[in-house]
């Protein structure tokens, strides 16, 4: 049979169906449903996987040198009494203090695409987004109270820096918030410095609280409160409130400082760089260079007398410690069952459980980077 024919397509003969159609145009048909399917089934994918999520993600943040600047400006200023420039000293050593990034918040979260890809990354961590923003709270009322939590962390940090060295730091426990429908509601308001319990001066928020937590007899406690010119003595009975005694109170730490120590970060907020701001305080007050030259990154929050909270995000922060070039990073003892298994390779990390565990590891790193003296994370049940 020959390829070559003169005739016209409409003389070449056609094979139809019983019905009459063409089988040729019966298949142009099925391709064309064909199609029509795949790309409704591959739209489908592609928007199944691109559609919101349930989870945010965590992965490392931006890095800050606490003896260095921030956008120009130092992150450290201190006037009013005698410092030394470590900077000039030692161009160098560095005090990392580190942040996570968040991908996501309440009506933006990422696709799945985005959280397939950081399951399979050991820097990101995928959270469900309840577990980071509580249900009502927008990402904006999350922000601002990370704010507040940043600016305390700031003031326990130069109260630990300054009473490490020796200087007497006198601590005021302000009210900061009171709860609607509590035993203080009507009684305490915000900006309240509560000086004496039944009479004793209240060295401290932990002091308080421990007054409160022992009310086992619902006794009323007796409160000395400095509002604005006024001094009142109020009288709330503490009531069991989610299985533990409460006022419904709200209370910080307050100081006064013999001079001026003013921290710097534009953006960040939360308390974990509480210890790097204190290390980075002492380093300026304090001839030489804490660090030696060596870059040590860390992370922690911090009290006003030195002791060391645990974090969130530490993997990340490790990381985060790797990316700038750092060799050594400061752990929270508290955080170390999540920094066992999760040491990124070159980085030597030291657990602290106070700002002067910190001291002491930062001493033996300047003297001697290789030393293998220093406490180990080890994992517990």
């Amino acid at each position: 049979m020959s390829f070559f024919n003169d005739s016209t397509d409409a003389e070449l003969p056609r094979e139809s169906d019983e019905a009459g159609v063409p089988k040729r145009s019966r298949f142009a048909w099925r391709v064309v449903i064909g199609y029509s399917l795949t790309a409704i089934f591959l739209g489908g994918v592609a928007y199944a996987f691109n559609a919101p999520t349930p989870y945010v993600i965590e992965q490392p943040g931006t890095v800050f040198n606490v003896l260095g600047t921030d956008s120009g400006a130092k992150v450290i200023t201190i006037s009013g009494t005698k410092t030394y420039d470590t900077a000039a000293a030692d161009t160098k050593g560095k005090l990392f203090l580190l942040t996570v990034g968040l991908v996501g918040q309440p009506g933006h979260t990422p696709n799945w695409i985005d959280v397939l890809q950081a399951w399979n990354d050991p820097k990101k961590l995928v959270l469900p987004i309840d577990e980071v923003f509580p249900p009502g709270v927008s990402g904006t009322q999350s922000n601002a109270a990370d704010f507040e939590m940043m600016k305390d962390s700031q003031q326990q940090a130069t109260a630990s820096a300054l009473r490490e060295l020796g200087f007497k730091i006198p601590n005021k426990v302000t009210v900061y918030s009171v709860t609607k429908k509590t035993p203080a509601d009507g009684l305490l308001q915000a900006k309240d410095v509560i000086t004496q319990v039944d009479g004793a001066a209240l060295a401290n928020g932990d002091t308080l609280r421990s007054k409160v937590s022992a009310n086992a007899n619902k006794q009323p406690l007796d409160l000395t409160v400095v509002r604005g010119s006024k001094t009142l003595h109020v009288q709330v009975t503490p009531k069991k409130i989610g299985g533990a005694w409460r006022m419904g109170i709200s209370i910080v730490d307050t100081y006064v400082f013999p001079f001026s120590v003013k921290l710097r970060l534009q953006n960040v907020g939360g308390p974990s760089g509480g210890m790097m701001f204190a290390l980075g305080i002492i380093d300026k007050l304090t001839p030489g260079s804490l660090t030696g030259g060596q870059f040590v990154a860390g992370t922690g929050a911090i009290d006003g007398n030195g002791n060391v909270y645990p974090i969130g995000g530490i993997q990340q922060k490790m990381w985060g410690a790797v990316g700038q070039g750092a060799t050594w990073f400061l752990a929270p003892e508290a955080n170390c069952n999540e920094v066992v298994g999760h040491i990124p390779e070159g980085l030597h990390v030291t657990k602290v459980a106070t700002l002067r565990d910190a001291l002491t590891a930062l001493k033996a790193i300047a003297s001697n980077p290789e030393t293998t003296s220093l406490p180990q994370c080890t994992a517990t049940k």
